[in-house]
């Protein structure tokens, strides 16, 4: 119960106050603290970490909002040369080229990685750790690039306003970007039916009621949209070559570290 409820608030402070803002602005961008009471204990996760979203309404399809979102690694690596020539210097820092970022279906990378890396795949429906950090090496050796894009996540494992596939409704209109061996964006289209959308709810045994001012934005319609989060520490650590999450902020919150 603890988890579903932690589950909503993030997803009301995440991605549901701006995906209703969509139908007023059409696009519409946040950086903002986010804070998950979960019992992970790792290099790789906070319990507070700084989130960078954006919506972006009337697609024609979610890969427009992957589009968008190389468009601005693009631009916040040129903002950084320019900006942060002598710092970057200073840490030994080569930023990474990300003109072209190369992508792949999530089934395949899984059955990818199972056969290069002679692997058994043990869980179908996410991506394990190592499993992301093989599909960085792989794509880095065979193209160069340090990101790569995993796209069609399973239903199961996405949210509920994540739009599922035309062709496959087990799959979603969705995808992860992978840099240096770590997920740093999960993002996708939503679902803007008022009918799928209950009817995606009621499947999951969620109480629709509880979500009766998120659904109007379905009953008085939305366009095509979808969006993304970016873990602003996850992409500073890789960008910094830290093997630690921790290290790309300045107070790390977790579950053993409250103070100061």
């Amino acid at each position: 119960m603890i988890s579903l409820i932690n589950d909503i608030v993030t997803c009301v402070v995440l991605f549901l106050y701006p995906q209703m803002m969509v139908g007023v602005f059409e696009r519409v961008f946040e950086i903002a603290p986010v804070f998950r009471a979960e019992k992970h204990d790792t290099s790789r996760h906070l319990n507070e970490y700084t989130s960078v979203d954006f919506e972006m309404g009337y697609l024609s399809g979610f890969e427009e909002i992957m589009q968008m979102e190389v468009r601005m690694l693009k631009h916040i690596m040129e903002f950084l040369k320019t900006r942060y020539g002598n710092e970057l210097t200073l840490l030994n820092v080569k930023l990474p080229e990300c003109n072209e970022i190369p992508s792949i279906r999530f089934i395949e990378a899984k059955e990818l990685i199972a056969k290069e890396y002679n692997r058994t795949i043990k869980d179908e429906e996410d991506l394990e750790p190592e499993e992301e950090k093989l599909i960085c090496q792989y794509f880095k050796k065979k193209t160069g690039s340090e990101f790569v894009f995993v796209t069609h996540y399973p239903s199961k494992k996405r949210p509920f306003y994540a739009m599922e596939c035309d062709e496959n409704p087990k799959e979603t209109k969705s995808f992860d970007l992978l840099f240096g061996g770590l997920e740093i964006t999960t993002g996708g289209q939503r679902i803007h039916s008022y009918t799928d959308q209950v009817e995606k709810m009621r499947q999951r045994g969620m109480h629709v009621e509880l979500f009766e001012s998120y659904l109007m934005m379905h009953q008085y319609g939305m366009p095509p949209h979808g969006g993304l989060g970016l873990g602003l520490e996850r992409f500073t650590s890789k960008l910094l070559n830290q093997d630690n999450v921790r290290y790309a902020t300045l107070f790390p919150r977790d579950r053993n570290r409250l103070v100061p």
